[in-house]
């Protein structure tokens, strides 16, 4: 786990511009918290090192791969059933893009992207029959934000 003492405003901004646009040069990143690009790429090595920064990626036009249609779903499961059953279960279907066990009710809570209605209801379908799952409700996107986007 990183040291969180060993982050400081800097580093938060670095990670802020990076959040934005993670093709983002030193140089440019240099410019914008008055260090030398040396400078820069040290602390984001370090920032990488202690486990701050795990990735980087890209943001994507689901729509323009046609599955423009996101939708969390809620689980409820057997009170049986292990957590680590509940990832399992349903980890391995394609439009399943995140599971997020939960504390309470429901059990988890999948982010799912599918082309249509249709599709939506054969991936409901699928994950009521992934095992001991006892209830779904399904809450649709209508639009979406997210800090750094």
């Amino acid at each position: 786990m990183a040291d969180n003492s060993a982050v400081d405003d800097t580093d938060r901004l670095l990670i802020d511009l990076l959040r934005v646009d993670a093709r983002r040069t030193y140089s440019e990143m240099a410019v914008q918290v008055g260090l030398s690009v040396a400078a820069v790429k040290r602390r984001v090595d370090r920032l990488r090192e202690i486990g701050v920064i795990t990735g980087f990626t890209v943001q994507v036009d689901h729509a323009k791969l046609g599955a423009g249609v996101e939708a969390f779903i809620e689980l409820r499961f057997l009170g049986n059933t292990r957590v680590s059953e509940i990832v399992r279960s349903v980890g391995t279907i394609p439009e399943v893009q995140a599971v997020f066990t939960l504390a309470g009710d429901p059990d988890a809570l999948v982010q799912v992207r599918v082309h249509d209605l249709a599709h939506l209801q054969l991936v409901i379908d699928t994950l009521r029959r992934s095992g001991t799952v006892t209830g779904t409700r399904t809450l649709m996107v209508l639009g979406s934000w997210e800090r750094g986007s």
